[in-house]
């Protein structure tokens, strides 16, 4: 019998999940834990959670037969605008091609090389491809940048000369190179380009969390095969992921995705996952994860990857608690900033987080920054700071100093966002894990800690120079019931997006905002014309706070709420009871009559039975070879053919036709 060992790199925590592969046991969890998601150096994290879940199994690590990982690592890379310098080839697009799809924001000043050459729309080589400039200055560019990005002129019906050029790249330099035609079969060249630029960038990054995680591994004496999560859900082996990393943006909420059909077995509902720094919605459609039809849209970018059609919403347990200042009755606000929760950084600093909370309580005034810390985040190169910023910094240190003892004025506010920004201090102050604590609904953290800080700001005024909140208890509950009143409206918004409506601008209606009003208190509205909420699915609801936030979210919606056992870990469990999918399209064309071309085959046919025929061969070939390169034992092929026909005077005729072969299989499980 084999365990499965799953792990999931979240922004606040990474968990690892074993699950027992035997027949009987039906993928059934024995084992799970968390530990902190250690930014500046991943592999912490891992190691940690994974050391902690062997710990509590109680088993021989070599009993592990399969590793799977889901990662946040390239989404959060895209968003931060972080990644490796790349270099782009260009061939047979022209200058002004990198002003489309935002290629030229894509590159930030990375360097261009442009080279004669392409194809036409039925494969045929328009131009011939000259590698010299490529060839000039190939040893320079060895030296200034981590990989190379190539994208030709139609490469998705010819990728000849994107080819050519790879292998001469790797011949002179032996750097990684990503063509385009191997991340899309779609047209579109800039967008294209765009997101092998992408894909390069991240190739450095993948390749040290994979490396990393064999390390950890190592360690441990796990020999199992490594795969990792891709944006739709499916897996793919760690070496296949190194090479096309792009393919893992929302690699983490597909998961949750996949951990959601396995733990409910429900086919049809929206998903909404709560973590410590967002709110993750999406819907699961017969089975499976609805996708984005015009691909993944990532830190501004539009990409052509296959990803979840993925809501993200700064809302989470460490989002910011505040309020609108100078409101007569103010409303609580969350996010979309992100604290580090008061009780975290009591429960590691103790005394010192204490001693500042217990003199903030006995001082008769209310300070602005009461309940609020900074602190140094390490690992991060402080070059480059102004004057201001170096001073603000270097009143700070890894132990959480009062905010009130570091700022001296509103100029320093500005001066500490920017040193935030550059991820070199983080702030902790109030948020719903802090309530949550406080109010005995969770216990992993300071719980005195906690409560103090909701102690603190309850005292803080309103318009009318009244206290907030009559009480610390009473603010907890009017910032729990604030985080499910916000998830029933970012779940709202997600629905009515994914029935094409402007979901975000329904929620706000007053109309739908008195709905929930009206649902929220449980009384019947008195005005003669209204609206009712319906959902047609159930909400399933994931994270370790779910079962306290989604059901009455649910209930605000007129929905069923499914929490599963382990929904806090579901993610992890997502990441390795997935399977692998690829696929492959190959395009048929009649540019000419009685001429009928195959994408990547240079010779016509004269019949159009003949070159379907090889169209499902190559597509059956290919799809099965992606399968097999991505890490899956046995494959399955199914294969779909779509026809695009017109009556031609008087005649049935093929315009263009397109042959999909998708390969599915489940990756190989070791054996002790």
């Amino acid at each position: 019998m084999a365990l499965l060992l799953g792990i999931d790199t979240g922004g606040t925590f990474t968990d690892a999940v074993l699950l027992d592969n035997s027949s009987t046991a039906n993928g059934r969890l024995t084992a799970k834990a968390k530990s902190l998601t250690t930014r500046n150096d991943l592999s912490i994290g891992i190691s940690a959670a994974v050391e902690s879940v062997l710990d509590e199994a109680k088993i021989d690590a070599s009993r592990i037969g399969l590793v799977s990982l889901s990662t946040t690592l390239a989404t959060n890379a895209l968003v931060e605008g972080h990644g490796g310098r790349v270099a782009l080839v260009s061939i047979g697009f022209s200058p002004k091609d990198l002003e489309k799809a935002g290629l030229r924001d894509a590159l930030a000043g990375d360097p261009v090389i442009h080279l004669s050459g392409g194809h036409s729309t039925h494969g045929q080589e328009a131009e011939m491809l000259d590698l010299a400039p490529l060839e000039q200055q190939l040893d320079l560019l060895s030296k200034e940048v981590s990989g190379f990005a190539v994208a030709g002129y139609f490469a998705v019906r010819n990728p000849a000369h994107e080819l050519a050029v790879r292998n001469l790249i790797l011949e002179k330099t032996g750097s990684a190179v990503t063509c385009s035609h191997e991340l899309s079969a779609r047209l579109n060249g800039p967008k294209r380009a765009l997101t092998t630029v992408l894909n390069a960038r991240l190739v450095p990054m993948i390749t040290r969390l994979i490396l990393a995680t064999r390390s950890t591994l190592a360690d441990k004496k796990i020999t199992a095969p490594v795969m990792v999560v891709r944006g739709d859900g499916a897996l793919v082996s760690a070496d296949f992921a190194s090479r096309r990393p792009i393919e893992t943006i929302l690699s983490g909420p597909a998961a949750s995705l996949v951990g959601a059909r396995h733990l409910t077995q429900t086919d049809s509902a929206i998903v909404c996952d709560i973590g410590g720094t967002t709110s993750d919605v999406a819907v699961l459609e017969n089975g499976a994860p609805r996708l984005e039809p015009d691909g993944a849209l990532v830190g501004g970018f539009r990409t052509m990857v296959e990803a979840v059609a993925m809501k993200t919403f700064g809302l989470g347990g460490d989002s910011e608690v505040s309020i609108e200042p100078g409101a007569l009755k103010p409303e609580i606000k969350l996010g979309p900033g992100r604290l580090v929760p008061v009780c975290l950084i009591a429960s590691r600093f103790g005394s010192v987080v204490h001693d500042s909370l217990d003199k903030q309580l006995r001082s008769p005034l209310n300070g602005r920054h009461d309940a609020r810390f900074a602190f140094t985040s390490g690992g991060q190169s402080a070059a480059g700071l102004s004057a201001n910023e170096q001073k603000l910094l270097g009143r700070l240190c890894e132990i959480p100093t009062p905010l009130a003892d570091v700022l001296d004025g509103n100029a320093a506010i500005a001066t500490l966002s920017r040193l935030i920004s550059k991820g070199l201090v983080q702030v902790s102050g109030l948020t719903p894990s802090d309530a949550m604590h406080a109010l005995g609904h969770h216990s992993t953290w300071d719980v005195p800690a906690a409560s103090k800080a909701v102690d603190l700001f309850s005292r803080k005024r309103d318009g009318s120079g009244s206290a907030l909140a009559e009480s610390g208890t009473d603010l907890a509950k009017r910032i729990v019931a604030r985080v499910q009143r916000r998830s029933a409206e970012v779940i709202l918004e997600t629905a009515f997006d994914n029935d094409g409506r402007d979901g975000a601008r329904i929620v706000s209606h007053e109309l739908v905002q008195d709905v929930l009003n009206q649902n929220a208190s449980n009384q019947r509205s008195t005005a003669i014309a209204g609206l009712e909420l319906l959902m047609d699915r159930p909400l399933i609801g994931l994270g370790a706070a779910a079962h306290k936030y989604h059901p009455e979210a649910a209930a605000l919606l007129n929905s069923e709420a499914i929490v599963p056992e382990h929904a806090d870990v579901a993610n992890a469990i997502g990441a390795v009871v997935g399977q692998i999918s690829m696929q492959k399209e190959i395009v048929i064309s009649q540019p000419a009559q009685g001429q009928f071309r195959v994408a990547g085959i240079s010779s016509p046919f004269g019949k159009e039975r003949d070159a379907l025929s090889a169209a499902e061969k190559m597509a059956h070939e290919e799809a099965t070879r992606l399968a097999v390169e991505a890490g899956a034992a046995e494959v399955e092929v199914s294969q779909t053919l779509r026809e695009k026909r017109a009556d031609i005077e008087g005649q049935d005729t093929l315009i263009e036709a397109s042959v999909k072969a998708v390969a599915t299989g489940r990756p190989p499980i070791a054996t002790s």
